[in-house]
């Protein structure tokens, strides 16, 4: 038991032993570290894709508006050609 190779294979199992879990352990906190830094980039990501959709969503009711005071302006321009147009009749109508 005393033999000097077993003590220095069993000395050297536990130096491989407590490399190896030491490189384990340094392994898994570099990529927690790495995991933490995508889920930041992803949160930003999500972030301007939301942030996109609720400006296309914007842009869309913009352009619903612009439409409706664009129809609105075609029928007012109209009615103030009529009144010009019936103005016009009734000065005709006074000379």
């Amino acid at each position: 038991m005393s033999d000097p190779a077993f003590i220095a294979t069993i000395i050297s199992s536990i130096v491989t032993l407590i490399g190896t879990f030491g490189g384990i352990l340094t392994a898994s906190k570099l990529s927690n570290y790495r995991i933490e830094q995508l889920e930041k980039k992803v949160d930003k990501h999500n972030n301007l894709i939301e942030k996109t959709y609720g400006l296309e969503k914007d842009q869309n009711e913009t352009r619903k508006d612009l439409d409706n005071l664009s129809s609105d302006h075609e029928k007012l321009k109209t009615q103030v050609h009529d009144i010009d147009t019936r103005v016009i009749l009734l000065e005709k109508g006074r000379s």
